[in-house]
């Protein structure tokens, strides 16, 4: 199966030696569900940034569908991925609806039926999309976020830190609807997380970075099973040790 993603020899290093993602090689099969996580710093955020180029690498190459992204301008790669990331960058002054349909706008396209179709595809009531952003709460401002990543019907949906900002519950409710809306319309996603145990909930396959490398990829169940390595079996462990203080504190 052709790659919907490939990382070939990907280096980004800075001015004074620090190197943010240090030579990585992989390729993503397309419809994958893919999670890359790490520590702070760990490069993960830089390395999806180099798919829709906001970061450039210093070297190597990444190629979307067998094509180097920088085969074609910018904003045109841009208008065929979904961007999700934690502060959402809703515009305060347009509504939700004009949020929603800025992909169809810079395509040159108004579609009104497009934007009610996005609304009900993230499960908010179509009168939602006359309220201006400040009128929602953090989790309903999120899936307006997905349906402008999805209104131009890419599918490369990347997300940086989506749910960070979110409460617990509503945190957990938007993964599972995001996981839904991937396998419904065969997307692939590239979802970075510094959540362990959402990485295991929702990703079919999981990258573990460490100082700007891939220290491993993994299916959930390896992880589980303790063989990915250090640096992933110490990021399992947290929510291990949560769970287990949990459990003591009903005993």
């Amino acid at each position: 199966m052709p790659s919907a993603i490939t990382f070939d020899g990907v280096t980004v290093a800075y001015p004074g030696g620090t190197v943010a993602v240090d030579a990585a090689t992989l390729d993503i099969t397309p419809g994958s569900f893919v999670a890359l996580v790490g520590r702070s710093g760990s490069g993960k955020s830089t390395l999806l940034k180099t798919i829709n180029r906001l970061v450039m690498p210093t070297a190597g190459r990444v190629l979307i569908d067998s094509r180097p992204v920088e085969a074609e301008p910018a904003h045109l790669l841009r208008r065929r991925i979904g961007y999700v990331f934690q502060g959402v960058g809703l515009f305060p002054h347009l509504t939700v609806a004009e949020n929603i349909a800025i992909p169809l706008r810079l395509a040159g396209r108004s579609d009104p039926a497009r934007v009610s179709e996005l609304l009900d595809l993230v499960d908010l009531p179509r009168e939602v999309g006359r309220r201006r952003p400040d009128a929602l709460s953090g989790g309903q401002r999120q899936r307006v976020g997905v349906a402008r990543a999805l209104a131009a019907e890419a599918k490369l949906l990347l997300m940086d830190e989506p749910f960070g900002a979110l409460d617990p519950m509503t945190r957990d409710t938007l993964g599972r609807a995001v996981r839904g809306l991937h396998d419904r319309l065969g997307l692939t996603t590239l979802m970075v997380t510094h959540d362990m145990a959402e990485a295991l909930l929702l990703a079919t396959r999981v990258l573990v970075m460490a100082d700007g490398r891939i220290v491993a990829d993994a299916t959930p169940a390896v992880l589980i099973a303790g063989e990915g390595g250090a640096e992933a079996q110490a990021l399992v462990d947290v929510p291990r040790r949560q769970s287990r203080a949990l459990e003591g504190l009903g005993a």
